[in-house]
């Protein structure tokens, strides 16, 4: 549905905005933080901007589809997970083997009855295998930080729109509410 190009931000839209950065930047200093003890400065990035892009995927409108998102989101990880870190057990990275990974992958999303998380489990696909190709010593255990990344960027998403929707509707809504029974 178009939008009228004059339109003007409520309350909620400024409040959304705030605590969806306040999410990412949580989400980003916990990873790059977390991270640093265990690998490389250049995997501790791509951590962090990992989970970050799983905490913006998530933060929805409503708590309820925020946490669809989420749910959405783990189930196509979990899947191009499994099928990454079994590929680069016993292969090295190729873009035939990235295509295929993305190939098989669809179909296990469609036997899961999960259409629309197709495009999410092969972009995760796609982003694990390059960043395998890039390290190629230790491309195994890019599926097990890229899943790691996602918990934590779903989890702190997830909460952050939760705990932010709860404290809007109970100080901000209730601010408008007696606004608005003021006005009338």
């Amino acid at each position: 549905m178009p939008q009228a190009k004059n339109q003007k931000l409520s309350s909620w839209d400024v409040f959304y905005a705030l605590n969806m950065a306040l999410a990412c930047l949580i989400t980003y200093w916990i990873m790059t933080h977390i991270l640093s003890r265990f690998v490389d400065k250049p995997s501790d990035f791509l951590g962090g901007m990992w989970a970050v892009a799983a905490t913006v995927f998530v933060f929805r409108e409503t708590r309820l589809q925020s946490l669809s998102a989420g749910i959405a989101r783990l189930i196509a990880t979990c899947v191009s997970f499994a099928l990454c870190l079994l590929y680069l057990l016993l292969f090295p990275f190729t873009p035939v083997g990235m295509a295929a990974l993305v190939g098989v992958g669809t179909l296990v999303m469609a036997l899961l009855g999960r259409r629309d998380d197709i495009v999410t489990a092969g972009i995760t696909t796609v982003v694990v295998m390059v960043v395998a190709a890039m390290s190629p010593a230790d491309a195994w255990q890019q599926p097990l930080l890229r899943l790691a990344d996602t918990m934590v960027g779903i989890a702190v998403g997830v909460a952050c729109k939760w705990v932010g929707s709860f404290l809007f509707y109970k100080y901000v809504g209730e601010q408008s509410m007696d606004v608005t029974r003021a006005m009338h």
